[in-house]
């Protein structure tokens, strides 16, 4: 700007008049264009090119950026893809598990129930075994009674004692006869 101004003022002279700018002038025209010219390839020369190589470097680093971007939105499109079949392929492995385990609960269940029935049915059999063994008791100890009574009856009778184990064999013989006459009439009805 300083040289500028000293070729302006060279031109119009030191005597102190205040230059016309705005005045065409053809050597001012001239040396400004030559100005111009200068300033251009020195621009051209040592500014433009780091300048433009800012610029191209800078360029890249922002198609970089939206490449990476790019790559990285379809990468987390194919993971999240991944993970709704993997959530999908779960969630049928959850299904299918839970159906195996109501099965496997159903089976559990229906042995519990096979195994009640069969210990039910152990239990009456022994509470049928033990019933009879305890009516076969009763109808012993209802027969010795009847022994004790009769003999005690029929001694009364006779007004005398007889031989106590030879009556009871005796008396013995007879009810079992008479038990299986009932027995034999009882089948028969």
């Amino acid at each position: 700007m300083n040289l500028l101004w000293l070729i302006l003022q060279e031109q119009h002279g030191a005597a102190g008049a205040s230059p016309e700018v705005f005045k065409w002038s053809t050597s001012t025209a001239t040396w400004t264009l030559i100005i111009f010219g200068l300033l251009m390839a020195v621009l051209a020369k040592f500014a433009f090119p780091p300048i433009l190589g800012y610029a191209a470097a800078r360029e890249k680093r922002i198609q970089d950026t939206l490449d990476e971007a790019k790559r990285n939105r379809e990468e987390a499109e194919l993971s999240l893809e991944t993970q709704r079949q993997e959530l999908a392929k779960a969630r049928a492995e959850a299904q299918q598990l839970i159906a195996e385990g109501r099965q496997a609960a159903e089976k559990v269940r229906a042995e519990l129930l096979n195994k009640a029935r069969t210990e039910q049915e152990a239990l009456v059999v022994r509470a049928k075994a033990d019933i009879e063994t305890e009516r076969l008791r009763a109808v012993e100890s209802v027969r010795e009674h009847a022994v004790d009574l009769a003999l005690a009856a029929a001694a009364k009778l006779v007004e005398q004692r007889l031989d106590g184990e030879n009556d009871r064999r005796i008396v013995n013989e007879f009810l079992a006869r008479v038990g299986d006459q009932k027995s034999s009439a009882g089948a028969s009805r």
